[in-house]
């Protein structure tokens, strides 16, 4: 009999990488404020880490929206339940968007610090605008196939990853292999970012140091200001939003369920990440009543297409970066942007990095001379990461409870059991199909005791 033992599971440190972006953050604060010169003089670090940020955004956009286009292909394929998903998340994204722009456009985050001169922009030498529509289409298309990777056009990287979304679909079965390949390649990506995210604290110490240097404490009220704007913005969204909607629908109290998946927020806030909690939701939403089938594809699909939290981030990101840097945008060019955003931020939930990569790339496909201001938000990106992790996993728990509720799939005697503690989650099994075996009474000291028979 083997008694080798188990290998043993590498430990997380994600933790450290968030303790040294704060204490860079504090650094840089102290330098900016105490050195100002020496501050504005670590300006390039900053602009490196944006630089390899940008370094990821078209193989980023490729697999996710290559993926992306699969996913719905899948989603719609399983029927009414897949379908309605869908138009569901698109609308959630949609009023996400919405009040994000709404607060964004009232707090104007940003406002009065004039970074440009502070920042080591390699906005000077690109062109802010300009083209006519003729010139912006004929534009999206690369001279060949490959060429969207290497030269860094966003939107043309965009049209070669629908092209080839839509023809791995066309291609049925025999494209399944292909989109496996894919999958792999992304896994690939993602720890090349997650390798690189590894520079943040470097890059947030660089790129704090040079906005407090040039403008002081003013900096620091900003980026208060948007921080708890975007905090804000994040209650209102899950609490009158999704609140509202899950009484109206399915007669179902969201601090309730909220209280029910506090293992869950608590993981999740101490990763950053709602990817991490995304076996017990299924586990949890089945033993709440939903049926399997529609946990089975409301979860998984929401986790790529439901992203409440990162469209209020990316919305609230955006205004921020275009008022620091005095390149305020207009209504239409704040939609197009953060609709293409949104668009490109599918299928990368949970991965860390992502999200500023998205930013990256929507900002380099619509306004290039706004690009390096994206150093002002790494110092700010970790602590507005849980916030945005917690809102993605609210809108999933609640999308699953209305879809169940419209397509009848949703036990409501059971979920009144459940979220009054009647039928705990038993947290040994993992499963809504096993009871949790009954205890045996106590045997009395009179009672004989069982003899063992051998087989």
């Amino acid at each position: 009999m083997s008694t080798t033992p188990p290998p043993a599971r590498r430990r997380d440190r994600t933790h450290l990488l968030y303790l040294a972006v704060i204490a860079a953050v504090v650094l840089g604060v102290a330098v900016g404020l105490l050195f100002p010169a020496a501050g504005k003089a670590l300006a390039p670090l900053g602009t490196g880490f944006v630089a390899l940020i940008k370094m990821m955004i078209s193989p980023i956009i490729f697999c996710t929206i290559v993926l992306g286009v699969g996913s719905v292909a899948k989603a719609t394929s399983v029927g009414k339940v897949g379908g309605l998903a869908l138009v569901y998340f698109l609308a959630m994204s949609t009023v996400a968007l919405a009040i994000g722009l709404l607060v964004g456009n009232l707090l104007h985050p940003g406002d009065g610090l004039h970074l440009t001169e502070a920042l080591a922009a390699n906005g000077e030498a690109q062109v802010k605008g300009g083209q006519g529509g003729t010139e912006f289409l004929l534009g999206v298309i690369p001279t060949t196939l490959v060429s969207a990777f290497t030269s860094g056009q966003v939107l043309q990287t965009l049209l070669v990853a629908l092209l080839v979304g839509f023809a791995l679909q066309r291609l049925g079965s025999r494209g399944e292999p292909l989109l496996r390949g894919i999958g792999h390649l992304q896994r690939l990506v993602f720890r090349v970012l997650a390798m690189i995210m590894w520079v943040a604290p470097i890059g947030a110490f660089g790129a704090i140091a040079a906005v407090v240097g040039a403008t002081g404490v003013t900096a620091l009220k900003s980026l208060a200001v948007i921080m708890l704007g975007f905090y804000a913005t994040c209650a209102l969204f899950v609490v009158v939003v999704l609140g509202l909607l899950l009484w109206a629908v399915a007669r179902v109290n969201l601090f309730a369920l909220l209280r029910y998946l506090g293992r869950e927020f608590l993981l999740i806030l101490s990763t950053s990440s709602s990817e991490v909690a995304l076996p017990r939701l299924i586990a949890k939403m089945e033993h709440l009543g939903v049926s399997k089938p529609v946990v089975g594809i409301t979860v998984p699909t929401g986790y790529s297409f439901n992203l409440d939290g990162t469209a209020i981030y990316l919305t609230m990101a955006t205004l921020f970066v275009a008022n620091a840097t005095g390149s305020p945008l207009a209504m239409g060019e704040q939609v197009s942007l953060l609709l293409f955003m949104v668009i490109a931020a599918k299928g990368a939930a949970g991965v860390s990095g992502a999200g500023l990569a998205t930013l990256a790339g929507g900002l380099q496909s619509h306004r290039p001379d706004l690009v390096d201001g994206v150093g002002l938000i790494v110092g700010i990106d970790r602590f507005m990461s849980e916030a945005r992790a917690l809102t993605n996993f609210a809108g999933n728990a609640v999308a699953t409870v209305l879809i169940g509720t419209w397509t009848r799939e949703f036990d409501h005697d059971r979920a009144a059991e459940v979220l009054a503690g009647r039928t705990p989650f038993d947290e040994t099994t993992m499963s809504a199909d096993e009871e949790p075996a009954p205890v045996p009474e106590p045997r009395q000291a009179d009672e004989p005791r069982p003899v063992a028979h051998s087989a």
